[in-house]
């Protein structure tokens, strides 16, 4: 393997731990369990990007979660720049959550 190669699966792993650290403050679960990250892209200058939504538009922390998510996110050393991008498109269900998350809030 090159040193060029980045190792994305590695390196996604880093990012979703750190994801896991952030949590949704109405629901006494995390943002990746909870299914508001849609996805994660990595280009080779290792400037991330995360698409991501909210539990609703109009969600109290709108503003500082992605901030939160990009701060988190860019504290990574093989990570060079962190980008959050908040989509509706699909809206947010609880069908989006893990099996964990719903367990977690008694749904299961």
């Amino acid at each position: 393997m090159s040193e060029t190669t980045i190792d994305t699966a590695e390196l996604g792993e880093k990012i979703v731990n750190v994801l896991k650290t952030i949590y949704d403050p109405e629901i006494p679960v995390d943002i990746y369990e909870l299914g508001l990250i849609y996805d994660v892209f990595v280009n080779e200058d290792y400037d991330v990007k995360i698409l991501m939504t909210l539990t609703t538009p109009n969600c109290p922390v709108a503003e500082t979660l992605p901030l939160e998510v990009e701060e988190k996110v860019k504290s990574l050393d093989a990570v060079n720049n962190a980008e959050v991008e908040i989509t509706f498109d699909p809206p947010w269900t609880q069908e989006l959550m893990s099996e964990e998350a719903k367990l977690e809030l008694g749904m299961l």
